[in-house]
C-alpha cells in the first residue's frame, strides 16, 4: 500500500502541525488523499494530552515563555511531554481497516519502529510492561500518544535524537515520576547519527512494520 511522505525543511510550531493533521484526517476519512506519513521536528513546546495532569507542569507559564517554550493542549492520548528540535516526530495519518483497526496493535507497531531504529545504531531499546513508549537502560527514548477518528490515526511518536534534554526538567515526562529521559546523543556521544541518518532508517522501518511503501516525492513547505 502506498503512503505519501510529507517532510518539512525547518522545525514546525505545534499549532501548525495540529491544523495540518486535522486537514489530512478529514481528507483521509473521505478517501480524498491516500495514507500519509508526516515526519518533522517541532519548535520548543510542552504538550498536554487528554490524560495530562497540570501538576506535571513544573514551571509557571511566564518562565516557560521566557525560555521560548510554548504550551499546547492536544487531543492525543497520554499525559505531558516536551518537543524541540533534535527530536524526530512521526505522525501517521492512516485509515485502519480489518485487522489493522486495533489501537493496542497500532501503538505496538509504533514502538517496534522505534526499537528497530535505535537498534540500527547499536542502541538496545525495549518496551516496559504496562507502559507506553520505548526505553533504554539510560532512560526513555521514545514517547507515544495517538488519536483515532473513525479509525483514521493521527499524532504518533517522538524519538529523541540530539534534543537538549534539559527541556524535560520543566515537566514530569509522561506523568512518570522519577523516570529519566534520554536520547541517542546522550547514549552515543560523538557516535550519534545525524537527524538525516535517523530519519532514513525510521522511514525504512515504517515501511517494514506498517507494510506500506513511502512515496518520497511528496514534500510539504509551509
Amino acid at each position: 500500500m502506498n503512503t505519501h511522505l510529507i517532510t518539512f525543511p525547518h522545525p514546525v510550531p505545534y499549532a501548525d502541525a495540529l491544523t495540518i493533521q486535522d486537514e489530512l484526517v478529514a481528507k483521509r476519512q473521505t478517501d480524498t488523499i491516500p495514507d500519509t506519513l508526516i515526519l518533522l521536528e517541532h519548535t520548543p513546546v510542552i504538550t498536554l494530552g487528554i490524560r495530562a495532569k497540570h501538576e506535571h507542569l513544573l514551571l509557571p507559564l511566564e518562565t516557560l515563555a521566557s525560555r521560548g517554550i510554548d504550551l499546547s493542549e492536544t487531543p492525543r492520548g497520554g499525559d505531558i511531554t516536551y518537543h524541540a528540535p533534535g527530536q524526530l516526530i512521526l505522525y501517521p495519518v492512516l485509515k485502519l481497516t480489518g485487522n489493522e483497526a486495533d489501537a493496542h496493535a497500532f501503538v505496538s507497531r509504533l514502538e517496534e519502529i522505534s526499537i528497530r531504529t535505535a537498534g540500527a545504531f547499536q542502541v538496545t531499546a525495549y518496551r516496559r510492561k504496562g507502559k507506553t513508549g520505548v526505553w533504554t537502560d539510560h532512560g526513555k527514548l521514545a514517547a507515544i500518544g495517538v488519536r483515532f477518528k473513525k479509525w483514521v490515526s493521527s499524532h504518533g511518536m517522538s524519538f529523541n535524537v540530539n534534543i537538549g534534554l534539559e527541556g524535560f526538567n520543566t515537566i514530569v515526562p509522561c506523568g512518570l515520576h522519577g523516570e529519566k529521559v534520554t536520547s541517542l546523543n546522550a547514549i552515543l556521544g560523538d557516535q550519534c547519527p545525524t537527524m538525516q541518518e535517523v530519519r532514513a532508517v525510521m522511514m525504512r522501518q515504517f515501511e517494514i512494520v506498517m507494510e506500506r511503501t513511502l512515496i518520497r516525492e511528496s514534500a510539504h513547505h509551509r
